[in-house]
């Protein structure tokens, strides 16, 4: 009966459907802009705009703390249409999908970019076993799971790894909105790549790259974002089992060596 009571609230909630309703009209009407950067193009679209706005609303009296509880389940319901449309167009693309074949499959390991890229520079910033749970993978919901279950909430590592799971919630969209479309423009890579690419285990994060894409390449929009939606269901099904069999201990291996002379001395 609760329930249904908060389900009924949600829906009722006035000042939410107002909110939303004003921003998509605003964020619609400025359109979609790009920025020429050498021979690559910077696209900003409506759903950056959406986000921008909808962060700076949430630190006004304008949004109260019902309107961010009660947006959550919308979230997820907008999310799970897009994957069901997404689930569509992968039907009539499936030969190409299935042609990438070895590509689709072996793109979770990109993910592991992430250790050896990221994590000397945790090292060299100072950073302590939080590096660890930061730089393992990209630190959505099962690996925040994995982390929690192997390390404790209050160690290092849950620290670590909750620090980057805010901050993607957060910056995530943002930043894959931008990022994807600029090295597709900018580079020779077939942006098909980058779609595969944008599929990290984050619906959010698929969605502003992906549009992104389409924007910059609307000829080929259905490819586009059926290898993300195949990209982004892998990653959901086998990111874990990366993270916990190579993604984790290759990180504590590599973080080990990396302050073996740091440890030493401490001693």
């Amino acid at each position: 009966m609760n329930e249904n009571n908060s389900i009924y609230g949600i829906w009722k909630d006035w000042r939410l459907h107002v909110l939303v309703l004003l921003t998509v009209v605003v964020t619609e009407l400025i359109g979609t802009h790009k920025i020429p950067v050498g021979p690559g193009v910077i696209l900003l679209l409506p759903m950056l705009y959406a986000l921008i706005i909808g962060l700076i609303l949430y630190f006004t009296p304008v949004v109260k703390e019902k309107q961010s509880k009660n947006a959550e389940p919308i979230i997820v319901l907008g999310v799970a249409l897009l994957l069901a449309k997404i689930g569509v167009i992968i039907g009539p693309s499936l030969p190409e999908v299935i042609a990438a074949g070895p590509a689709l499959i072996l793109q979770e390991l990109g993910n592991l970019g992430t250790i050896f890229l990221a994590l000397p520079v945790a090292v060299w910033l100072g950073l302590k076993r939080e590096a660890i749970g930061m730089m393992h993978s990209v630190a959505r919901e099962p690996n925040v799971g994995l982390i929690m279950d192997k390390f404790g909430i209050g160690s290092p590592e849950g620290r670590g790894v909750m620090a980057v799971y805010i901050f993607g919630t957060v910056f995530g969209a943002v930043f894959m909105g931008l990022i994807s479309g600029f090295l597709a423009t900018i580079t020779p890579l077939n942006p098909l790549s980058f779609a595969m690419a944008s599929g990290v285990g984050s619906g959010s994060m698929m969605a502003a790259a992906s549009g992104s894409l389409v924007a910059a390449f609307p000829e080929i929009e259905d490819k586009i974002l059926a290898f993300a939606g195949a990209s982004n269901l892998l990653s959901l099904s086998t990111g874990l089992w990366v993270s916990i069999f190579i993604g984790l201990p290759l990180t504590e291996k590599l973080y080990g060596w990396m302050t073996r002379g740091k440890t030493e001395s401490t001693k």
